[in-house]
């Protein structure tokens, strides 16, 4: 074939295929697929394995000295851990074997060491962790217990030496650890709180933060709902004292409040602010009681001694003989000793004229002259004086005119946050919300 003939020849080729295209694409792919599919089937396929040829093998295999490992284990020993609270009913030999401990020296030390009286003196519940041996023999046992320092615990330690058991008290710091919760209001802000499993004090502070804004004695509805932060302070992981409250959310007839805790690095003081930078912290507390319900508030009574129509110049907060009665505001001790019908009573002067009377107290805690600060124990709650039964008698006078203490407690004026400190506020109240939204999934999982 010459040039000239295949040059003709692909000029035809190139004709038919711009007359014929989808015919000519249609062959190409029809031969090329059953390419494919010849080469599919020829392709050769492995090889069975039922065909293949078997071969045993057998090898002597060597078996390892075991001398040495049953003798570790034979002088194995291991220790026992076990944690039992304590009983009104117990004795030394009862809590032993409660904690499975069968150990007579041991026994008798709890019955004979001072330091271990501890652990059946006063009240019950406290709790007990031991090491023991395998034989069942006490290695060393530990008990902790709050102080009046905040910030501290003690701990008792008896333990076995190559000379006995001894024992020691040691003081250490608590870990700070914070906690998320939530409840519900169906009856009573406690009761919310023990649905939930919060401690009792965190209750008595969400009341307080939000005193000044909700009455809890009376303003309460089904349905409100709280989000709470708080501290928990334990003691080698034990959980013994609840701490400060940090932040809280609280619900109340459709209205939310929310408080955060904030110390000023100017001031090193600290309060409770909302979470756009406004004080919560007024001149006077609305209470001179930890949360407790009013049995006479500020108006006409019969009397229950003098059995007569009177004004009632003050107001009644019943509580159990022995609860601290604490001042509502900064001040200075004007008088503490009996006085007539007020049995013991404390007189504290406040700025512009102010003046609060903390009376039927069963002790006093202040002496006259004292500077005293809000919040500050007083007294304990008594009956002494006319007093039918144990109650704080709390008035509030302006210029020697008696006025209701808890108008005055609302009216007071707010200590502002200083503008220095607001750039570290805002950014903690940032997390604080991310807190509080995570609180609240609690109370939502729970309902679900």
């Amino acid at each position: 074939m010459t040039k000239n003939d295949l040059s003709r020849g692909l000029q035809a080729f190139s004709g038919v295929l711009l007359r014929h295209p989808k015919r000519i694409t249609a062959t190409l792919a029809v031969l090329l697929l059953g390419t494919g599919v010849t080469a599919f089937g020829v392709a050769p396929l492995a090889p069975d394995a039922a065909d293949l040829p078997v071969r045993q093998v057998l090898e002597a295999v060597q078996a390892l000295p075991t001398d040495i490992q049953t003798d570790a284990l034979g002088d194995f020993r291991y220790t026992l851990f076990r944690s039992e609270s304590t009983r009104s009913s117990d004795t030394a030999d009862a809590l032993l074997k409660r904690l499975n401990i069968d150990d007579a020296s041991a026994s008798a030390f709890l019955r004979s060491d001072a330091n271990a009286h501890l652990i059946l003196s006063g009240r019950p519940g406290k709790t007990v962790t031991v090491e023991a041996s395998d034989s069942q023999q006490l290695l060393k046992l530990s008990m902790r217990w709050p102080t009046d320092d905040e910030a501290l615990f003690k701990r008792l330690v008896i333990e076995r030496t190559a000379a006995g058991l001894s024992s020691r008290i040691e003081t250490a710091p608590y870990t700070a650890s914070a906690r998320l919760a939530s409840g519900s209001i169906q009856s009573s802000l406690f009761a919310a709180a023990d649905d939930a499993r919060i401690p009792d004090g965190v209750a008595v502070q969400i009341a307080e933060i939000f005193s000044g804004d909700i009455d809890f004695r009376r303003a309460l509805r089904k349905g409100d709902r709280f989000n709470v932060v708080y501290e928990t302070l334990e003691a080698d992981g034990e959980a013994l004292r609840t701490g400060r409250v940090l932040s809280a959310e609280f619900v109340n007839a459709g209205k939310t409040y929310q408080a955060m805790w904030f110390q000023t690095p100017d001031q090193g003081k600290g309060g409770y602010y909302t979470l756009d930078g406004q004080s919560l912290r007024r001149a006077y507390l609305t209470s001179p009681v930890e949360f407790s319900r009013i049995s006479s508030g500020f108006s006409m009574r019969f009397h229950p001694i003098l059995q007569k129509w009177r004004a009632h110049l003050g107001t009644d907060f019943a509580a159990a003989t022995g609860t601290a009665a604490r001042t509502v505001g900064d001040g200075v001790v004007e008088f503490a000793g009996a006085q007539n019908g007020y049995g013991n009573v404390v007189f504290v002067k406040h700025r512009n004229g102010h003046e609060t009377v903390y009376a039927h107290l069963s002790r006093i805690s202040v002496q006259r002259g004292q500077t005293v600060s809000q919040g500050q124990t007083i007294g304990l709650v008594g009956a002494t004086g006319w007093a039918t039964g144990p109650h704080l008698h709390f008035e509030f006078r302006v210029n020697g005119v008696h006025q209701d203490p808890m108008m005055i407690a609302k009216q007071s004026e707010t200590i502002p946050l200083s503008a220095a400190a607001m750039p570290a506020f805002r950014e903690l109240a940032t997390g604080v919300r991310t807190q509080l939204l995570a609180a609240a999934s609690i109370l939502q999982t729970r309902a679900e």
